[in-house]
């Protein structure tokens, strides 16, 4: 029987307060469940960025819980409650360019994580760690020393997909992660997720405004 990984029961999501008050998302309830792609689709402006970022954190809730795996994690949590989510739920967002930092080489943008967690016993291990995700996404181990402003936005993608994988996640939300690429770099982005999940058993929230994608 497929096991739950994420549960969203009732949930609202509101900005402002009083007259100002928005409610951005209303009543939304599904589930997720481990190893499986799971789409949220529909028009610009619906609210579904909206839950993908109250999944992972970044937006409060003002009713309902989300659950992952069994535990409420929309509320309060301990710092290492924190921390575990953070490196559990990896976010891959639609615009590659303004999700990484300019100023960084992609060796610096792949191993942030690694450093803030410690997901690695030494240099040699982090190293080896960034060499191996940097060729699965299809890229060359050269590229590590360039900047982002340096690649192709499909590229881009590729480190930004990268970055997410490489903190060994449980669950990825997808925003939107081919709506700016023409065809050819879709079906490339799409097969490496699909890869992916096939090799890691990887569960996705693929969030996306076209239901053919």
């Amino acid at each position: 029987m497929p096991e739950k990984l994420v549960e969203v029961k009732d949930v609202e999501i509101s900005f402002g307060e009083g007259r100002k008050k928005f409610v951005a998302v209303h009543n939304a309830n599904f589930f997720i469940n481990k190893g499986e792609t799971f789409s949220l689709v529909g028009e610009s402006g619906s609210g579904k960025t909206t839950i993908g970022r109250a999944i992972i954190g970044l937006n409060d809730t003002s009713n309902g819980e989300i659950i992952f795996d069994g535990k409420k994690i929309n509320g309060y949590l301990s710092h290492s409650e924190k921390n575990d989510l953070i490196r559990r739920i990896q976010m891959i967002f639609q615009d590659p360019a303004a999700s990484l930092n300019e100023r960084a080489t992609v060796d610096y943008i792949l191993s942030e994580g690694l450093y803030n967690f410690h997901l690695y016993k030494d240099e040699e291990e982090r190293k080896a760690k960034i060499k191996e995700i940097i060729k699965e996404v299809g890229l060359l181990e050269e590229h590590l020393t360039r900047y982002p402003h340096e690649f192709s936005g499909g590229q881009r993608q590729r480190i930004g997909i990268a970055r997410s994988l490489v903190m060994q996640p449980d669950l990825v939300i997808a925003d939107e992660p081919i709506s700016a690429f023409d065809v050819s770099v879709r079906a490339q982005v799409l097969n490496l997720l699909k890869k992916f999940q096939k090799e890691l058993g990887l569960t996705y929230l693929f969030i996306a405004h076209d239901l053919s994608v």
